[in-house]
């Protein structure tokens, strides 16, 4: 017999829950409450009051609380400071449904824009027009946002469903040490109408880097290219917890995303519109250009598998040979073996 709860459904009952469990638990601050307390009844009012810096009316509330408790010491956990009368706000439903229209007929426009455009409609009501931290306020405080998603309509001309999945953003400053950390990118080339595309993989951190030419951004493709790039990192004896940071391109959805779980890697996803958390790739991507893959455009549409044993030649050098002025005028496996002494054990390792 399967039993249903009706109650997750119904509206506070997250906070309700919440409240209930903060409730059971014991903080630090009860501790240090019930220590106090048996302090004051050892040594005195006076002295608990110097000792402490606990004023006399509090200690008196707390003795309260705990023996109506029966001695519990959940009784003394700090309760919530809201206080019981709140300011409400003051601006009136016609001016809130106006922001309504207007984020509706201009989609999720800004608060800055909305109070220029607010400001004739208030002055031909005779309302005060609210200011732009309130307009946000109202923004925020609505149940959907006031905020609009388009449509998509796929090939055979129905609505694709909203789905809006939490992704595992990149944490502010990151830190990895050496081949933990990939940040992947994909440079499309066009030339007649036909498409290429290079799958680019660069450890920020020592600027090593790796490349390969796909046929296609499909997900299936980039997975492939991914699991033959990282092949050889994942190859070294000692176990190390790797992490691919990209952006939101669908060549990094699937079969992509599929395999960084099923090898266990950590997926950091970047921000939308904000290609400098990928710094290091993007910049990578403008080298990989002007220095190779403009001299061998033509081939990248001939003879993909040519193209790719020239990359490869090119990757060893850039590795190896050209310095990089951010790594001190060193190639970054120079650069790696000197700053680096843990890696001299994964360089010369092979496997057999």
């Amino acid at each position: 017999m399967q039993i249903k709860y009706t109650l997750p459904g119904l509206k506070g009952y997250k906070r309700l829950e919440r409240i209930y469990y903060n409730s059971l638990m014991i903080s630090e601050e009860a501790k240090r409450r019930k220590k106090i307390l048996e302090f004051w009844e050892k040594y005195g009012l006076a002295a608990t009051t110097e000792a402490f810096g606990v004023s006399r009316r509090t200690l008196f509330r707390w003795k309260k609380s705990f023996n109506d408790a029966d001695g519990d010491i959940k009784a003394l956990n700090p309760k919530s400071r809201r206080p019981k009368r709140v300011r409400e706000s003051k601006v009136p439903i016609e001016v809130i449904k106006e922001i309504k229209r207007l984020r509706k007929a201009y989609p999720n426009i800004g608060k800055a824009k909305l109070y220029h455009l607010l400001k004739p409609f208030c002055e031909e009501k005779e309302l005060k027009t609210p200011s732009e931290s309130t307009i946000g306020r109202i923004i925020a405080k609505a149940p959907d946002t006031m905020r609009l998603f388009p449509y998509r309509i796929d090939t055979k001309g129905k609505v694709k469903p909203k789905k809006k999945t939490q992704k595992n953003r990149k944490p502010k400053n990151l830190k990895s040490k050496p081949f933990e950390l990939w940040a992947v990118d994909t440079i499309q080339i066009v030339s007649n109408g036909i498409k290429r595309y290079i799958l680019t993989m660069i450890d920020p951190l020592t600027r090593i880097a790796f490349a390969v030419a796909i046929p296609s951004k499909r997900a299936k493709h980039t997975a492939y290219a991914l699991e033959a790039l990282i092949d050889g990192i994942t190859s070294i004896k000692q176990k190390r917890k790797l992490a691919i940071l990209s952006d939101n391109g669908s060549e990094f959805k699937k079969e992509f995303d599929a395999l960084l779980e099923q090898k266990g890697f950590t997926h950091y996803w970047t921000y939308p519109r904000s290609p400098k958390m990928n710094a290091h790739n993007e910049r990578f991507n403008r080298t990989i250009q002007e220095q190779f893959i403009q001299y061998y455009e033509d081939l990248l549409f001939t003879d993909l598998d040519e193209f790719n044993k020239k990359l490869a030649k090119w990757l060893i050098d850039y590795n190896t040979k050209i310095p990089h002025s951010s790594l001190n005028f060193k190639s970054p496996v120079q650069y790696l073996l000197e700053n680096h002494y843990e890696c001299h054990m994964y360089w010369t390792y092979t496997l057999i």
